[in-house]
């Protein structure tokens, strides 16, 4: 907490996009990098780093976000015009991320809230459309409040329609396989918008389950399972710090692993004001417009090396999980991971600046590199 005099403005860092074309440029970019979230997904598949149910599992958060941004992309498509009434702008992340404030979402998960009523008093689509054609011709003139109108038509119904990227997506439990008797094995999986650092997080865990009904089916685990997980999933909380809070909290649910995926930053030297080698690899690349991003991809990851018995009341025994730390340097008690892996989604031109520029804290980050015809290939 900030000593009285000391406060933090934490929107200090937050800008608003103001001008059409840059709105929609904006949105174009992620569009195209939302686009290669799913190649580079598919690439450590091929490799072995990621399992096929791993991949389907960030398929459908990598295709919630796109259907976010496309939501946003409706809702701000007049930024910059006059329709008639005030009208607001884009907020994004400059500096920590480059991605809508956590902010944006909380307002869109309210609207979707109302999205039928908006919908039931608005015009069709349809209707819109011919009412514009009318306005062009029989008064000549660009029809901006019809084109507001059905831009927020199209943004309601996104909403209405679900399967967007929320501010939280609460747990999911997807059974692997029966390890026994009494033990089965799920794979929990749930996501975040990072209030923090902006950011959409997704995180994997694999639980053994040894209570006496199925995690999903038990009424009373799976709703305290779910809140607990969700309450715990900040940015800040070390893996470490969360797996074995669940492990004490839950005896009968026992963490094997766990892994955090971090979808961003968001690097473009037209949009945001990163410091660093990679703004000046980008300045230096001088990419025409839609080639001027890099994108970070971090995945952390937790692993239980062994399992211990604990006493638990005057007969019982529980299991407790002993995780595995980063053995070099020390490095695990820091980061509370058994490994992070960090990797780095470019285009073309950009990565051959990074490679002649070769920054001692990028020599190993992993490159998934965007071709012009966008195929991605990885290199070390």
């Amino acid at each position: 907490m900030a000593e009285p005099g000391n406060t933090v403005d934490l929107e200090a860092d937050h800008v608003g996009l103001t001008d059409t074309y840059a709105v929609r440029r904006y949105f174009r970019k992620f569009e195209t990098i939302i686009g290669h979230m799913g190649r580079v997904a598919d690439e450590m598949r091929a490799e072995g780093s990621l399992s096929r149910s791993d991949v389907e599992v960030l398929t459908v958060y990598v295709r919630a976000l796109s259907a976010t941004f496309g939501a946003l992309g409706h809702k701000y498509l007049l930024t910059g015009r006059d329709p008639g009434q005030v009208f607001g702008s884009l907020s994004m992340d400059r500096v920590e991320s480059g991605f809508p404030v956590f902010r944006e979402l909380l307002v869109m998960a309210n609207d979707a809230q109302q999205a039928g009523v908006h919908l039931s008093g608005m015009p069709t689509v349809a209707e819109l459309k011919e009412q514009m054609i009318h306005e062009i011709l029989s008064e000549q003139q660009i029809p901006t409040k019809l084109q507001f109108a059905l831009s927020q038509r199209l943004y309601y119904q996104a909403l209405y329609d679900g399967g967007l990227f929320w501010a939280t997506n609460d747990p999911v439990a997807h059974w692997i396989g029966d390890l026994g008797e009494d033990r089965r094995r799920f794979m929990v999986h749930w996501a975040v918008y990072d209030s923090q650092i902006n950011l959409p997080t997704v995180y994997l865990m694999e639980v053994e389950d040894t209570g006496s009904w199925a995690l999903p089916k038990d009424t009373r685990r799976w709703p305290e399972a779910q809140r607990h997980l969700i309450a715990q999933s900040v940015a800040g909380l070390k893996l470490l710090t969360i797996a074995q809070g669940f492990d004490r909290d839950f005896d009968d649910l026992h963490p094997k692993r766990l892994r955090r995926f971090h979808l961003g930053p968001m690097y473009s030297s037209a949009y945001t004001l990163q410091t660093g080698p990679l703004r000046e690899v980008l300045e230096d690349a001088g990419s025409e417009e839609g080639q001027d991003w890099a994108l970070a991809w971090t995945v952390e990851t937790l692993e239980s090396e062994r399992v211990e018995q604990e006493k638990s009341g005057w007969f019982g025994k529980v299991e407790r999980q002993i995780f595995a730390l980063d053995p070099f340097s020390g490095r695990g008690v820091d980061t509370g991971a058994t490994r992070t892996e960090r990797a780095i989604i470019l285009p073309a031109r950009p990565y051959q600046v990074l490679a002649e520029r070769n920054p001692p804290g990028f020599r190993e980050v992993r490159k998934f590199v965007v071709s012009p015809k966008g195929r991605v290939l990885s290199y070390r």
